[in-house]
């Protein structure tokens, strides 16, 4: 993915999925970006078709809809983009990936990746829809540890107050987790000095630790989109390729960006399966794709100079020049990552080719591979009759 300098950077270059964490208009006011809703399944596969320079992921949805998957962060990731994570589903997808390179922000993340914190529950929370700009209408039971430890440090409450607090907020489903509900689940454990002294401190606001973590998130990430920096490259890191089921659901959960907007890439597929050249096409594909995966299953793997030889040799064979080859990928609904992947499929066809007769008992050489081919398409009896055909004498002068 072509890098543009910082000074020329636009809202696209950083994208925010938010939610109830945080209000956008106080993330727009805080960072250049552009605010999406809260993520669910695919979203930011579909994301990397605005050619971002890093997602902030902060809220997304469970339960009733399918949550982010780890491979969309990965591919994000392999396409050069650096993915934040903090506050709420960012915090929990941070902590799992890490290690693969997502950058986690925040105490949430952090009480999560020291195992502190196990639970997903732990920043659920109930709230309204997008018409309502997800405004919360419940309290996450990250928030409520967090209240309780700050009233404790302040003597507000005792140890034991404040571990009631939070088992009183625990044991309520995180629907009906309320402010209101939590303290009158406290029950006895409170007596009433200890509410009245609640009451006070209270009054000048509760703590909101997703909110803290959430500006905490955005900001890390409007800095590295500020700095210019580049993602460290993960060329070099050694990952099986996707499973068919991933590659399944990237073809056609992608977008496709044209000169006139963006396009579906199951509507693409879709009239592609009804074209003409559909079964040429898929059985090419087939083909690349079935060597390519016999290689992997030998063990064989092409260098770094067969793939970029593939992959130079690609680009002559469409005709596409450097300055074009951004716009070229985002139309496939490609990025650099995956269209490397795609010229390894070619170079590891072009090593079982080159290697054909000792990769089979008695296995064909080049000229029988040739003379087959030449006779099935007809070209082995036009060469034969060339030959054959009477040869015209020279004229004397």
């Amino acid at each position: 993915m072509k890098r543009r300098p910082a000074s020329s950077s636009r809202p696209d270059d950083l994208l925010v999925f938010l939610g109830p964490s945080l209000p956008e208009a106080e993330a727009l006011a805080l960072v250049p970006c552009r605010v999406l809703p809260p993520a669910r399944q695919g979203d930011l596969w579909r994301a990397l078709s605005l050619r971002p320079r890093a997602i902030a992921l902060v809220d997304g949805v469970f339960e009733a809809q399918p949550s982010v998957w780890h491979h969309e962060v990965l591919a994000a990731l392999d396409a050069g983009v650096a993915v934040f994570g903090g506050a709420s589903m960012g915090a929990l997808r941070a902590a799992e990936l890490a290690p693969h390179g997502m950058v986690g922000v925040g105490a949430i993340f952090e009480a999560y990746q020291r195992g502190e914190l196990v639970d997903d529950a732990e920043v659920a929370l109930l709230h309204a829809d997008a018409e309502h700009e997800f405004r919360a209408l419940s309290v996450p039971l990250v928030n409520v540890r967090h209240v309780a430890r700050l009233a404790q440090d302040a003597e507000v409450l005792s140890a034991a107050e404040s571990r009631a607090l939070v088992d009183a907020a625990a044991a309520l489903f995180y629907q009906d987790r309320t402010w209101p509900r939590v303290l009158q689940a406290v029950g006895e454990a409170w007596p009433a000095p200890t509410r009245d002294r609640w009451r006070t401190w209270a009054a000048r606001g509760l703590a909101d630790l997703k909110r803290e973590d959430a500006r905490a998130c955005l900001q890390a990430a409007a800095a590295f989109v500020a700095s210019g920096a580049l993602l460290p490259s993960r060329e070099g890191v050694s990952q099986p390729p996707p499973s068919s089921y991933v590659r399944r659901r990237r073809l056609v959960e992608g977008l496709c960006e044209t000169e006139a907007g963006l396009v579906s890439s199951e509507d693409v597929l879709e009239e592609l399966r009804a074209g003409p050249e559909a079964r040429a096409l898929a059985r090419e594909g087939l083909r690349r794709a079935l060597l390519a995966g016999w290689a992997r299953s030998l063990g064989l793997s092409p260098t770094p100079e067969e793939v970029a030889r593939a992959e130079s040799e690609q680009w002559a064979r469409l005709g596409v020049v450097l300055p074009e080859r951004a716009a070229w990928l985002a139309a496939c609904g490609l990025d650099a990552h995956e269209f490397r992947r795609l010229c390894e499929e070619r170079a590891l066809e072009g090593l079982m080719l080159e290697h054909a007769a000792r990769l089979l008992p008695d296995g064909p050489s080049w000229d029988e591979a040739l003379a087959s081919e030449a006779r099935l398409e007809g070209r082995w009896a036009e060469v034969a009759a060339r030959l054959t055909a009477p040869r015209r004498r020279p004229r004397k002068r």
